[in-house]
């Protein structure tokens, strides 16, 4: 897999976390426990995603 298509496919996943992380939010049983690892996993694709945009560069 190309660092391009990895790049492309990392963005998919931050913005399917982040239209379940909306979801999670205006969901008025929503788990806070659930909302923080949805949040954290969507932190962790955008460090890799950054770490890989700065890859490129080099």
């Amino acid at each position: 897999m190309s660092i391009q298509s990895h790049l492309t496919e990392l963005e998919r996943k931050h913005e399917a976390l982040e239209r379940e992380i909306e979801a999670e939010r205006t969901n008025p049983g929503s788990d806070s426990l659930r909302l923080a690892e949805l949040k954290r996993r969507k932190l962790s694709l955008k460090d890799e995603i950054a770490r890989l945009q700065e890859e490129t560069l080099h």
